[in-house]
């Protein structure tokens, strides 16, 4: 009687797709700070041109131009009152690919769970949240944008971030940083906890912070595996 033939690699290699997709969204909740609910910290303003905004985001389907209830966002720069509402759309698990339109089509996104290279990449780790979270949304937050360079700006917005995870609700105090050039986001970092990220310029030792680098990248190709690299919902 002949041998009975191997198992197929697809089922085995799913399995393994979807445990490391699994992992991911445990170590996202478990690096979520229990100092979260700390008090927010004060954000000076590090150049003379500097504009301020204070807000509270619904998160949860605010449409620039729609009928949802918008956040109250206040003065503010030009550019930054654009980029918010589609901001708080892609934190509030409700973005469409109109939204992710504040990127440039080089840019970079990373967190202390994943390094995206490119607005496709970008799409994957947000589009994540929906699966992962029964409710996510920015809260609270404030702007602050300065002028770097001629057509170069830098917008911090210091900010509360909610999640709900299997009924329980997680509170996130984080430092998002975009980099803007020409109208359009070239680099976006969230500082969870306001700590910088793990890389070879902020540990001690650089190849701890190389670890991370790669850690991050790595996680981020298999998430955008799962999600279709970056597929848009219903297209």
């Amino acid at each position: 009687m002949p041998p009975s033939p191997p198992p197929p690699l697809l089922p085995a290699a799913c399995s393994i797709f979807i445990s490391a997709a699994a992992a991911t969204a445990r170590a996202r909740l478990l690096l979520l700070p229990s100092s979260a609910a700390a008090a927010l910290l004060v954000i000076h303003a590090r150049s003379s041109s500097s504009t301020a905004a204070k807000g509270t985001g619904g998160g949860g389907g605010m449409e620039e131009g729609g009928s949802h209830e918008k956040a109250a966002a206040g003065g503010g720069g030009a550019v930054s009152q654009r980029i918010m509402p589609h901001l708080l759309n892609i934190y509030g698990s409700c973005a469409t690919a109109r939204d992710f339109e504040i990127y440039a089509a080089n840019a970079t996104f990373e967190d202390p769970l994943m390094r995206a290279h490119g607005v496709k990449q970008i799409k994957s780790a947000f589009y994540t949240l929906p699966k992962v979270f029964g409710e996510s949304k920015i809260v609270e937050y404030t702007i602050q944008e300065n002028e770097t360079a001629p057509g170069k700006l830098e917008i911090l917005i210091d900010n509360k971030q909610h999640y709900k995870f299997l009924g329980r609700g997680i509170d996130l105090t984080s430092l998002i940083t975009l980099n803007v050039e020409d109208g359009k986001v070239v680099k976006h970092q969230d500082w969870w906890d306001k700590k910088p990220l793990k890389s070879r310029d902020t540990v001690s030792f650089p190849a701890v912070g190389r670890l991370a680098e790669v850690s991050r990248r790595g996680a981020m190709l298999l998430t955008h595996a799962l999600m279709g690299c970056g597929k848009d919902p219903h297209s």
